[in-house]
This record gives C-alpha cells, structure tokens and sequence, in this order.
C-alpha cells in the first residue's frame, strides 16, 4: 500500500501524518520544535515509523509546510514544498468541504484563509504582534500558576470575564498584572484573556475580511474552548474544530504530495543520518547576500538566499 508523509514544521511544533490512497490518516504526530527543526523531524520520523508496517506500507511521496519547510524538504527530498496558506486550505477542505472561513492560531503565528467553492479568494497572517498566540497564552499561564491545558475548562466559569487589553503583548501583559492586584478571580482573568485573544487577531489579522460560515477552527489554541467559545460570540457564527485541527498543515501537504504524482521513495532510515546547516555571508557583490547551506554526510546537498548568479553554491 502506498503512504504519503506530510510534515508542518514551525516554530513552536512540528507535526507531522501519513496518509493511504483514500485521504485517511493512518500515523499522526505532533512534538515541540525546542528551536532544532532537524532534531524535530528525526524524533517525529521515529514516532511515525512505530505506528505502521513499514514492510507492507511504502512512503511514495513527501510533504513539507511550515516556516522550516523549505530546509526539511531539502532533507527528506520532498516530492512538494508548499505555503501555509495552500496546506491549510487543502487539509481543511478534505473534510470540510463546503468551508469558507478558516481561523488558524499556532504557538508564533496565526492566519485567516477565506473560501469560495472550495478556492482560496484572500488570506492574512499576522506580522508583528504575538498577543494572539499560543505562545503568549502559554507565558500567562506561568504567571497565574494554571496549566494552559486548563485555561478553556477555567474560562467557561466566569461570570463577568475581565476586560484585558489585547493591543500587544506589552499592553496585556501589564493590564493582566493590574487586574491581579484589584482582586479579579482568575476565572475572570482567564475569560479575559480568551477575549482578548480573539479580540487582537480579529481587529488585525481580520481586520477587513468578510467571514462567513461554515467557519473552521485550527492550531493548538483551538483546543481552548475559552476561545473557541470567545470567536463565537464575537462573529454570532457557530465555529467549529476538527479533532484533527492541530494536523490540518500536515495533512493538506500530504494530500498535495500525493496529488503531484512525483514519486519520492522514503526511508526511515534518514534519520540516521548527520544533517548540518551554515550561513555564510556572499561578498562578490553589494548584496551581501546571507547564503544557507545544507549538508548531509558532510556533502552538500541544497543551498539559498543567494539574489544573483554570484552567489551560486553548486553542489
């Protein structure tokens, strides 16, 4: 039987499937990137392997999506390396067919990706801001001493959520603080929180953007349902998440691969072998380009960042 591997690397977490001809997920994992993006993989290829035959299943495609895509496709050799937005699109209306709104939170980032007919019309993500990311909802879980895991449990027990500032981080960080010090419950703050998470990406990342239901609801934030539950109010439209939500970048590179008909035979083996990556600066003209090699076994095997011919690393 055919399998085809998709892999979402990003910041926070990679995550990774394998799906058969039919679209279904047959392995699935998901990890902390811990700032090492090959280290990551390896550890995922190694999660994947014990979930399948591998004598009776052959990897004949591979995918990579997330903001390491373009290093972890030069080492796996992947068939297609894909943007988010196309990932996201792809995973999501595998099962969601009639989608039009998808909101995206990640650990660094988050996007909305809107849809017609099944067809990608416009997109945003955010830019400078993490106050609505996983990221800052975990660095508030810290200071109030609750588990994030707990954050959406906690917030649908408030009765009159606290009304937090969700400009920056700065901002709600120091207003979070005050809030404290008043004597506001941590239910409330919490409540407060989740709205302003949804406050801060709908005011930018959906700033301008005409969402319509079926509106669907991914990354690892939307596992809150402090959140999830926030959105709904906010837009009036149900808002639904997928158990397979925090996979959809996976999966929609895998179906991708799959599609490209380029067959790329995989072994696990090559997580085994010694990858390393250097920067090195171009002085051959005034860009200065900063030029990234990749190597396997000391050999060199890809290489970019170069913006003219003289900065051509050949292999």
């Amino acid at each position: 039987m055919n399998g085809y591997l998709g892999i979402d690397v990003g910041s926070i977490s990679t995550k990774g499937v394998i799906i058969d001809d039919n679209q279904k997920i047959i392995a699935s994992s998901y990890i902390w990137t811990k700032g090492d993006p090959i280290s990551a993989v390896k550890e995922l290829l190694s999660l994947l392997e014990k979930q399948i035959d591998t004598e009776s299943i052959i990897i004949s495609g591979i995918g990579t999506t997330g903001s390491a895509r373009k290093l972890i496709g030069s080492m796996l050799d992947a068939s297609v390396v894909k943007n988010e937005i196309t990932a996201h699109a792809t995973g999501t209306l595998s099962i969601h067919p009639d989608a039009r709104t998808i909101f995206e939170i990640g650990g660094q980032d988050s996007k909305i990706i809107l849809l017609e007919n099944g067809i990608v019309t416009d997109y945003a993500m955010n830019t400078l801001c993490a106050a609505g990311t996983g990221s800052f909802l975990s660095s508030q879980s810290e200071r109030l001493g609750v588990d994030v895991k707990d954050f959406g449990e906690i917030a649908t027990k408030s009765k009159h959520p606290a009304k937090i500032a969700a400009r920056c981080t700065v901002f709600a960080e120091s207003d979070l603080v005050h809030k404290m010090q008043i004597g506001y419950s941590k239910e409330d703050i919490i409540a407060g929180l989740c709205n302003s998470v949804v406050s801060n990406y709908l005011n930018n990342v959906g700033k301008g953007k005409k969402i319509i239901e079926p509106i669907i609801f991914q990354g690892g934030v939307s596992k809150n349902i402090g959140v999830k539950k926030a959105f709904e109010e906010k837009t009036g439209y149900p808002v639904t998440v997928d158990e397979n939500g925090h996979l959809m970048g996976a999966l929609g590179v895998a179906i991708l691969s799959m599609r490209s008909k380029k067959i790329k035979r995989f072994s696990f083996s090559i997580k085994e072998e010694n990858f390393e990556t250097k920067g090195i600066e171009c002085n051959r003209c005034p860009n200065h380009c900063e030029i990234i090699c990749v190597r396997k076994n000391k050999e060199l095997i890809d290489s970019w960042g170069n913006r003219c011919e003289n900065g051509t690393i050949k292999r």
